[in-house]
């Protein structure tokens, strides 16, 4: 599993505190990826996940709430949300939606491809995980629809923004579930790509 990116260049040195908080959530993340493909999600226990990650039980809740938000709490959203924010002004709001999940996705998967398969497996899988799935989602929408607003001068609230970020936010969860149950055909960034494409150019079958 890639270690996490604690700096970059462009960004402002971390402090000991904030890069300690970072290991510990990646040691967490790591020992709860590697017990679930040794022995199954619903075979391990919190306690053995914080057992593992060498942390108390009481840690593992304070970085993830659930158990479930240790597979699916990726970081993944401040990316896409940048990723969006830099996307050229004049540019159509779902080509520009489209480009920065599709640039967030390949950044992931190119970082750790098992680690997003697992991922993915347990999503395909777990009810659980399935569940708490789209409460994420929903939050990945909201903080989609309020760049969108700034894009557009539309509400943040308005239901042509609701419906075209629920439609991408879902076609790259179709995409990903495809991906997982065909064996990773492929990259998995394009997989997103094509699924993205389908909803920009209006879903022509």
């Amino acid at each position: 599993m890639a270690p996490a990116r604690t700096s970059s260049p462009s960004a402002p040195k971390l402090g000991l505190r904030e890069r300690k908080k970072i290991r510990t959530r990646q040691a967490i993340r790591q020992a709860a990826y590697r017990l679930f493909a040794e022995q199954g999600y619903d075979s391990t226990p919190v306690d053995q996940i914080a057992e593992a990650a060498e942390v108390s039980p009481s840690t593992v809740f304070r970085y993830f709430p659930t158990k479930e938000d240790i597979v699916l709490a990726d970081g993944h959203d401040p990316v896409t949300v940048a990723a969006l924010r830099g996307r050229p002004a004049g540019e159509p709001p779902v080509r520009a939606v489209r480009e920065a999940l599709y640039s967030t996705v390949g950044e992931a998967y190119r970082a750790d491809p098992a680690e997003m398969y697992l991922r993915a497996r347990l999503i395909r899988d777990v009810p659980a995980v399935r569940a708490r799935l789209a409460e994420h989602t929903e939050i990945t929408g909201r903080r989609l629809r309020e760049v969108l607003s700034e894009r557009t001068g539309r509400p943040a609230g308005d239901l042509a923004l609701r419906v075209a970020t629920t439609a991408m936010l879902g076609g790259l969860t179709e995409a990903m579930l495809h991906w997982v149950e065909n064996d990773m055909p492929g990259d998995l960034a394009e997989q997103v790509g094509r699924a993205l494409d389908l909803l920009e150019r209006g879903l022509p079958l």
